[in-house]
């Protein structure tokens, strides 16, 4: 044992010297996502003149966002709209929407983050096409320690079908958590027949009068879910029933009573939310959805060509048959799998944040209650890497757009050198709050408006 110690005592460390440490403040600070939160901390940094570069998987900005192109959020374009973003853009020309307008997610890409993208001082350090499969320390795996946080972040890369790598000097990522939906399963588990009727089952929100009309008519349609996503789905499916009485609609929910999933009606600081829980509420009086809660599901099966849902209504055994596409709206939760080989402190409950979970539990909060927090609250273990935006709140569905704002704000300020700005944490929001914190509901997490259908 004293030889152990004796010869560890003597093992040389790395040491980084003044002119590699020049060098890596040279380096970029690497974004992870081309979402709102991505290009909003883009134009953050654009304007403190920092070198940075924004990685996006998919073929254009805010690709996630027009996945759910024809949703229309809850909250104006006063909440949606970063404020250097607007200072850039403002700047540059920009026409600013209308402040009191509920924008669509396709407007929302449209009218802002394209034009975000296209600033000159944004636009030439934006990549597409590009997916981060892994993040490392240079040389370094996760358990090397010693002189750590002077050593830059490499990426690994996949564009063009090619593996490339990056450095950084810092890695914000906001790649939020559209793309990894949460299963039908009520114990949240991915079950092989799931995934074998992917053909018969719709994760998200579909564009019913769109690109998807045609796979709903005729059929026994089941939506699972008891937020906002499913109640859009809901009325859109209803719209295709006026047209095609054939359509048949059921409603699936873990909820107590179906009451709850309607929240405050007129009773909403935010008219359209509050209008969706008033016509849901007289969709489900009218006889025109089968509704079934709390129904639990373990499992789901093929029978003959249609699917059979299994679990529990009540307390009590049951099933579904002869359900025609499923589509579900259960959530989602974050992917952690590229960040594999740097230190995280991810809470074991919510899957965000650690020093967050408190702040943010869907068990205590709703969005309005959530209070400001910016980098100090974000910092991990691996100094420089912050998760930030939804991806931050894990599976917790109280995330405001305009939280994300402010995250990378402080952030920014902090990876700048302007620590006192960066303790300065502030969120600008109606009196009322984006989110409803005072409707009557026993399941608090179900009152607050997601992703896809507000500034949540």
């Amino acid at each position: 044992m004293k030889n152990q110690t004796a010869c560890c005592s003597n093992a040389k460390l790395p040491i980084t010297t003044k002119s590699e440490k020049k060098e890596h403040s040279s380096l970029p600070i690497a974004i992870i996502g081309a979402g709102p939160i991505g290009l909003a901390a883009a134009a953050h940094l654009a304007k403190a003149g920092e070198n940075f570069i924004v990685l996006e998987a998919g073929p254009r900005v805010g690709h996630h966002v027009l996945q759910w192109g024809h949703v229309r959020l809850f909250s104006p374009w006063q909440y949606n709209i970063d404020k250097v973003a607007r200072e850039l853009l403002e700047e540059n020309g920009w026409d600013a929407p209308t402040p009191e307008v509920l924008p669509t997610g396709k407007e929302l890409v449209g009218n802002y983050l394209l034009q975000v993208a296209e600033l000159p001082q944004i636009r030439p350090s934006i990549q597409l096409n590009t997916k981060v499969i892994s993040i490392s320390r240079k040389g370094f795996d996760k358990t090397k320690s010693a002189n750590r946080e002077n050593i830059p972040f490499v990426l690994y890369i996949e564009t063009q079908g090619q593996t490339e790598q990056i450095e950084a000097k810092a890695v914000i990522d906001a790649t939020g958590t559209w793309g990894q939906p949460n299963p039908m399963n009520s114990t949240g588990i991915w079950t092989q027949e799931e995934r074998s009727f992917e053909n018969q089952i719709f994760y998200g929100i579909p564009n019913i009068n769109g690109n998807e009309y045609e796979r709903f008519i005729g059929k026994r349609v089941a939506v699972i879910g008891g937020g906002h996503s499913a109640i859009n789905t809901i009325l859109e499916l209803s719209e295709l029933n006026e047209k095609h009485s054939d359509l048949k609609i059921t409603w699936i929910l873990r909820k107590n009573s179906v009451e709850e999933a309607y929240g405050g009606e007129e009773k909403d600081a935010l008219q359209a939310r509050g209008e969706l829980g008033t016509r849901i509420h007289q969709l489900v009086s009218s006889g025109r959805v089968q509704v079934y809660t709390p129904f639990r599901i373990h499992s789901v099966e093929k029978n003959e060509s249609s699917l059979k849902l299994s679990g529990d209504l009540n307390g009590e055994s049951f099933s579904i048959n002869g359900i025609d596409e499923l589509i579900v709206n259960t959530g989602s939760r974050p992917d952690f799998s590229f960040l594999s080989e740097v230190r995280l402190n991810i809470d074991a409950a919510t899957e965000s944040i650690s020093t967050l979970a408190p702040l943010i539990d869907p068990n205590l909060h709703s969005c309005g209650t959530v209070r400001p927090h910016g980098e100090e609250e974000l910092r991990l273990p691996e100094k420089n890497l912050y998760i930030v935006g939804m991806k931050s709140y894990g599976r917790a569905p109280t995330f405001l757009m305009a939280t994300g704002y402010e995250q990378v704000r402080s952030v920014v300020a902090y990876l700048t050198g302007d620590f006192e700005s960066a303790k300065n944490v502030e969120l600008d929001l109606p009196e009322t709050g984006v989110c409803s914190i005072n409707l009557e509901s026993t399941n608090k997490d179900e009152t607050c408006c997601n992703t896809t259908n507000g500034s949540c």
